[in-house]
């Protein structure tokens, strides 16, 4: 299983590393793009189809037993993961020949867009948590390079912060494996999940298990430590936004789903109530600070902390149900969020400006437009049957289960701020005719540029349909997902191996009654 577990972590690897002995000919590094996207994207699937048939598959690099050598890891999330990860990268791709020029491709834009997928790839699939920790390293890079791609001011400003605020994220990570080594003796994430029952200091594992909140935290954009994102995400080329804006904070949450699900389960009384307070309030501030902009991508921008809080209300609320509707969100989430950025790239092409009072009439001007930022704009605001709408009504119910009426309420508050914001950028920009102060438009796009953007906007806007139309395959992939969360005995067996399964077997509780038992938030 080596090789179907490393393919999509060694091919964007390889077209990196190709792209930049190209430099200087665009045309064939656009071409080393495009065929690297289109087989990440094979590979992806092949991953996720040897995942559904066979459960969960492992893989020790270099024929180092684990927990000794590096282990790869695919279960059903990792590998949906891995998928959604090539589809919004060929997505981008595609996008990018209508949106990023020939200077920004020079300066090595597709390279640098195939290691941050490279990244992400290796911290989705990585059964290391010192690995993760080089992965996350691997993103920070390539997509710092990306942010300041241009030079402009603008990007500078944004660059800064990211960059200081994913340090101090890193100092913590980095902070949280040297403690967590020293307690248990281990960085395999299959094997800490047998030693930390072992420690005797649980107060001081559940001080590593903050560590890896705030650490993780800065890096999804949870309440209070988004500030990085809204100052950043709006300044570089449209078609790295919305690379961005689908996977970056998405590799966060996913990391705070596997370690809280897999190791950190000794004290949920304590750590899910963090998160729940956090999700709620992510959710809040994001939508407010969403509701106050009339900038495109600053919208969009807050948007994406308020989204964040949906997923790790799943976590935070440590169901059954719950944790499907988590998984659910992330994966309809990147989908609808990369495609509001792609829509908003166009608007402005075509219409000046991503400042709505500079906006209008694109409803008449661009019909087709219109119609596929419906499709996202109205799923991210959860809309039925679009995918949105299934990914909150699983939420909600899990709320509503573990009688959590309260974060039920803001859940449902928040979808109706979404969609007051959705529906001004439908008013401002779509519906009312252009203002006259705004001057005439820029010319039309040539043919072959319109299609370069609009083909991936459609694309994912067809996607997002098919998950809300054909909702069943999508939830019993998320419910196989959830399953192996709360469940890691067939995880731990594919990484150590039958008699460490049956042990893992012995210590698994299922997470309500965990949760019940210690004053948690399943109550």
């Amino acid at each position: 299983m080596s090789w179907i577990l490393a393919g999509p972590i060694v091919l964007p690897m390889l077209a990196a590393v190709v792209g930049f002995v190209l430099r200087g000919h665009g045309g064939l590094q656009k071409a080393v793009s495009l065929l690297a996207a289109l087989g990440l994207l094979a590979l992806s699937i092949l991953l996720m189809a040897t995942v559904w048939r066979e459960g969960v598959i492992a893989g020790q690099m270099g024929d180092w037993p684990a927990p000794f050598g590096i282990t790869l890891v695919a279960d059903h999330l990792s590998a949906v993961m891995v998928v959604i990860t090539a589809i919004t990268g060929l997505a981008t791709v595609v996008y990018s020949f209508g949106d990023v020029g020939d200077k920004a491709v020079s300066y090595g834009f597709h390279p640098l867009l195939h290691a941050l997928l490279c990244g992400v790839c290796g911290a989705f699939l990585t059964g290391d948590i010192f690995n993760l920790y080089v992965w996350f390293e691997v993103m920070l890079i390539a997509s710092f390079a990306l942010l300041v791609l241009g030079g402009k001011r603008a990007q500078l400003d944004g660059a800064v912060k990211y960059v200081a605020l994913n340090l101090i994220a890193t100092i913590l990570f980095l902070g949280g494996i040297g403690l967590l080594y020293g307690l248990t003796g281990t960085l395999n994430m299959a094997d800490l999940h047998l030693r930390v029952r072992e420690v005797e200091n649980q107060g001081l594992l559940t001080v590593v298990a903050v560590m890896f909140i705030v650490a993780f935290g800065i890096k999804s954009a949870i309440f209070p430590l988004f500030f990085w994102l809204p100052a950043s995400y709006h300044t570089p080329k449209v078609a790295v936004s919305a690379i961005f804006s689908g996977l970056l904070t998405k590799v966060g949450v996913y990391a705070l789903m596997r370690v809280f699900t897999l190791i950190f389960t000794h004290d949920v009384g304590y750590t899910h109530e963090i998160l729940l307070w956090v999700a709620g309030l992510t959710m809040v501030t994001g939508v407010l600070g969403a509701a106050a902009q009339n900038e495109l991508r600053r919208i969009l921008s807050f948007h994406i902390i308020s989204q964040i809080g949906y997923m790790i209300l799943g976590l935070a609320l440590f169901t059954p149900l719950a944790i499907v509707g988590g998984v659910f969100y992330l994966v309809h989430h990147i989908i609808v969020k990369a495609n509001l950025f792609f829509v908003a790239g166009v608007a402005n092409r075509v219409g000046g400006s991503f400042e709505l009072k500079h906006l209008g009439g694109l409803y008449r001007d661009q019909p087709l437009l219109a119609v596929l930022f419906f499709v996202p704009a109205f799923s991210l605001a959860g809309f039925p049957p679009l995918s949105g709408f299934w990914a909150k009504l699983l939420l909600i119910q899990a709320s509503l289960e573990v009688q959590d009426y309260v974060i039920a309420a803001v859940a449902l508050l928040v979808g109706l701020l979404t969609i007051y914001s959705m529906t001004k950028i439908w008013l401002n920009a779509f519906w009312k005719a252009r203002p006259e102060e705004a001057g005439p438009p820029p010319p039309p796009l040539p043919a072959g540029q319109r299609w370069l953007l609009m083909g991936p906007i459609a694309g994912l806007a067809v996607l997002t349909m098919t998950i809300g139309l054909y909702v069943e395959p999508f939830y019993a992939l998320a419910e196989r997902a959830a399953e192996e969360l709360l469940n890691p005995v067939a995880y731990v067996a594919a990484v150590l191996g039958p008699e460490a399964a049956e042990r893992a077997a012995s210590l698994t509780a299922e997470p309500a009654t965990l949760a019940s038992e210690q004053g948690g938030v399943a109550r």
